[in-house]
């Protein structure tokens, strides 16, 4: 991988991406027809992407102000992000809490982050859930057997919102939430066999690769506050085993009719936490170099000629609502930010692969961006 080259294409794309007749912070999604319009979630792929490869050194004062008032122009009362575009539609019907507002919400917050600014509005759900009982309450009310990819979701937005406001508004409420619910966390619907949560069967490759998605987005708020990640070694043994013979991490949870070329999704929610688990055992450490290894090449062939990354080959994607529609084999904003992101970690990891030498660059603030 020649990251140079490669880090070229990935800004070449994103800047083709911004409507110059629009002010700061506006992007479409991808040159799909339905996707002309800005989207708040394509800003937010702008600005991460961007940051990653340290390239947001090159707005004004005024350029980073202008979009980080344009971010929290979008901040409802209650503390949540609104996509005007999308709102009423697809994911926002009934603004569903694993892919509505605090979603959105989730990718502000880093957003905001890497811009070196800070959401205006304190958040209710710290309020909301601050009764007795009441978190465990949600907790026990998921549907942890019939959608655990779902809860994984959900369970991720809230914690991170949480942590937010306790890092970044100072909640003192906000973290004793965080801390009851990593408590839950530790001894509720855990498979000690797997160390994942759910009854996945580690012999079927789709049911294991849909459990280690899920248990992603809940690590992510482990690996923040540095919980112990329960039965690590067994979580190591249940993610290295989602490897598929392309280097991918997809078995048909997202492509069934080609597993293999995995998503974008598939790819991260094994990388990520292969690479952060290296760094607190020495359990399996040398397979989780050879799985990185063998992962970086495959990611890199999701670049198309565009620049940007596609969230699986050979098939369009849209990702939740017509605004956010990705053509096949042509890049868009969400899978270029997620595959740029899985570079990024696995050259964290202390694998032998090119790149691991570039400066890549984090934010310390809850959800995807952090490391370690």
């Amino acid at each position: 991988m020649n990251i140079d080259e490669v880090r070229t294409k990935t800004l070449a794309f994103i800047a083709n991406q911004k409507l110059e007749n629009k002010g700061i912070g506006h992007y479409r999604y991808s040159s799909a027809p339905s996707s002309s319009s800005p989207s708040l979630y394509s800003s937010c792929y702008a600005v991460m992407t961007r940051s990653l490869y340290n390239d947001l050194g090159t707005l004004s004062d005024g350029e980073r102000k202008e979009w980080i008032a344009y971010f929290n122009r979008h901040q409802d009362d209650d503390g949540l992000f609104r996509d005007p575009v999308i709102f009423g539609r697809g994911w926002y019907e009934g603004d569903p809490f694993w892919c509505g507002r605090p979603h959105l919400t989730c990718h502000v917050l880093t957003a905001l982050a890497c811009l070196g600014g800070v959401a205006e509005k304190p958040f209710a759900l710290a309020r909301d859930y601050a009764g007795k009982g009441a978190l465990k309450h949600w907790l026990e009310s998921r549907q942890w057997r019939e959608r655990i990819g779902t809860v994984g979701n959900e369970i991720m937005n809230l914690g991170n919102i949480l942590q937010y406001a306790r890092d970044f508004h100072e909640d003192r409420r906000a973290g004793e939430l965080v801390e009851e619910m990593l408590n839950w966390l530790d001894t509720h619907h855990l498979n000690k066999t797997t160390g994942l949560w759910g009854n996945a069967d580690r012999s079927d490759p789709r049911q294991l690769s849909n459990a280690v998605q899920a248990a992603y987005h809940w690590w992510a708020v482990y690996f923040y506050d540095r919980h112990p990640i329960p039965c690590l070694e067994q979580a190591v043994d249940s993610v290295l085993a989602t490897q598929n013979p392309a280097g991918g991490f997809g078995w048909g949870v997202h492509n069934p009719a080609e597993p293999y070329k995995s998503s974008a999704c598939e790819d991260i929610d094994s990388i990520d936490p292969l690479c952060r688990m290296a760094a607190l055992t020495d359990y399996r450490r040398d397979d989780i170099f050879r799985a990185i290894e063998k992962a970086v090449p495959w990611v890199l062939t999701n670049q198309m000629p565009d620049g940007g990354f596609v969230f699986y080959r050979d098939r369009a994607f849209e990702y939740g609502h017509p605004a956010l529609t990705g053509e096949i084999n042509s890049g868009a904003m969400f899978p270029t930010w997620f595959r740029t992101l899985s570079l990024a970690i696995a050259c964290q990891s202390g694998a032998r692969v090119s790149g691991s030498r570039y400066p890549w660059h984090f934010v310390h603030c809850p959800g995807y961006q952090f490391f370690p």
